[in-house]
């Protein structure tokens, strides 16, 4: 409890807060994402050129899926089926 207490004391600091936003706006949740939801966890290709097309496949994977969150939201479809 004694450490629950001392994480909240250092969020909720000045500095604490400014960390825990820009730590929001970072692309860690996005790699989370991709590797704990999306099932992600080595890349299949070798060589940088084809890492890149591969991480670029993934990004553009992860907006649509993101868009489509958004507009089903916007619908008030409550929740979306993987296909």
């Amino acid at each position: 409890m004694r450490l629950k207490n001392q994480a909240r004391e250092k969020l909720s600091s000045e500095g604490g807060y400014a960390l825990a936003v820009r730590r929001m706006i970072e692309p860690e949740p996005v790699f989370g994402d991709m590797k704990n939801n999306r099932g992600f966890k080595r890349f299949l290709l070798r060589g940088l050129p084809k890492v890149s097309l591969e991480v670029g496949w993934l990004s553009l994977a992860h907006n649509l899926l993101k868009k489509a969150a958004v507009d089903a939201k916007s619908k008030g479809v409550k929740h979306m089926q993987a296909a």
